[in-house]
């Protein structure tokens, strides 16, 4: 039993993932837009709101998916394998680039990595039973975890965090916790884990670098990555990830205030009440959020609680917003763009992911140096979008426009198919 969907919630979801696939997909990674860049490590851009602000969403949808809190086996189960849906299909993007068959290569090599994907993703997006879905996923995570650790060199290296991992991840635990305790005990396990959080972080010597600090390769955070992941780290930095272990302890929380706004938005209290309350809410998160930052500073990478609390009251009165336009004014003609994107967000997740990569994987001729490949991706762009501007960072925001654009025209038909890719 679900409640019926809030408009305002789906539309900023949409606008989320809309601003996820814009900012993960310039056409340049060295012509960016400062505000679409996240920040070198302290401090916050809009593009680095976009990750809690999915967490935030996430957690608000909680309450009305499930309205009556039931948790037997059945619902256990459900939760188990929904969270461990979205952990695989995030793993897998891992996994794309290094399938191998037979000393297969090129176009070959690309074709067989693709009916593995589709074979993935319809596997872990399929509307199944509950039994066929529990057996598929299990034997999906089995299969990927063995490669990782496997003498197959190709795998020795595979990351193994990752957003939707974090994200599954997260949606385990703030389900359980919802079904399982009150308005109070929740607030309590939020404020216990970044209080925690915090003193692990600013006050726990690191083993082998000495005092605790907030530095890029030698906080706490990254110290246990190495530790328990070594190997299977982010690429960039190969000594800590950005979806490490500590550092989703936090995030746990950020689900939380979320799931807390959800349980506020379902009060039976008129709506304007609600506003007020939202409103008070997210302008104390986001002032506590900045006076915790002057001795534990706003980070995206270590997920830090200022960033937490600053980030959670941004969502909180964004929807606040959103809500007061949509379900209170009934501004709504605005609101279908965004709706076709908040309803289909895990497909977008995966194959947003997947399509630059394939478009990097496959190699034409270059038409300046006839001997010379260039991948696909950086033909279009740099043969029919920069040609067009004189400023390469309009070039490089125009490919991920027009990338979103084709996403719109697809998800716009989804939508009107009534064609809903759930996890």
């Amino acid at each position: 039993m679900t409640k019926e969907r809030l408009l305002s919630l789906d539309v900023f979801r949409g606008f989320t993932i809309l601003l996820m696939t814009i900012v993960n997909n310039p056409g340049n990674w060295d012509a960016i837009y400062p505000p679409l860049e996240h920040a070198e490590w302290h401090g916050c851009t809009p593009t680095d709101l976009v990750f809690p602000f999915f967490i935030f969403i996430m957690g608000t949808a909680i309450p009305f998916a499930m309205p009556v809190k039931q948790l037997d086996f059945a619902v256990f189960n459900k939760i188990v394998v929904r969270s461990l849906r979205i952990f695989c299909l995030g793993l897998f993007l891992n996994y794309f680039s290094k399938i191998q068959l037979f000393g297969l290569e090129g176009i070959s090599l690309l074709a067989f990595q693709l009916i593995i994907t589709f074979g993935v993703a319809y596997a872990l997006l399929g509307n199944f039973s509950l039994k066929i879905k529990t057996w598929l996923v299990f034997g999906i995570f089995a299969i990927l975890l063995f490669l990782a650790y496997s003498p197959l060199e190709e795998y020795q290296d595979v990351r193994l965090p990752g957003v939707l991992q974090r994200i599954g991840i997260i949606y385990f635990i703030t389900s359980l916790l919802y079904l399982k305790s009150n308005l109070r005990t929740q607030l309590l396990v939020a404020a216990s884990i970044l209080l925690g959080y915090w003193i692990l972080m600013a006050f726990v010597p690191v083993p082998g670098f000495g005092a605790a600090n907030f530095e890029k390769n030698t906080n706490l955070a990254a110290w246990l990555d190495n530790l328990v992941l070594n190997g299977h780290l982010w690429s960039t930095s190969k000594t800590w990830d950005p979806e490490g272990i500590l550092s989703t302890l936090p995030a746990i929380a950020t689900g939380i205030f979320g799931m807390l706004i959800g349980q506020v938005l379902n009060l039976g209290i008129s709506k304007m009440d609600i506003i007020r309350r939202t409103t008070i809410i997210g302008v104390t998160l986001v002032v506590t959020g900045l006076l915790w930052s002057i001795i534990f500073p706003i980070n995206k990478a270590l997920w830090t609680s200022s960033y937490v609390l600053y980030t959670a009251g941004l969502a909180t009165l964004c929807l606040t917003l959103l809500y007061y336009i949509i379900d209170i004014a009934n501004y709504k003609k605005w609101t279908p763009l965004f709706l076709f994107w908040g309803v289909n967000p895990m497909i977008v997740f995966f194959f947003s992911g997947i399509i630059p990569r394939v478009m990097t994987a496959i190699n034409v001729q270059n038409p300046e140096i006839p001997d010379e490949q260039i991948d696909l991706k950086s033909f279009l762009y740099e043969f029919y979008i920069v040609p067009v501007f004189n400023n390469p960072l309009n070039a490089s925001l125009v490919f991920p426009l027009i990338y979103a654009v084709l996403w719109s025209l697809l998800l716009w038909w989804f939508y009107t198919k009534k064609i809903i890719f759930k996890v």
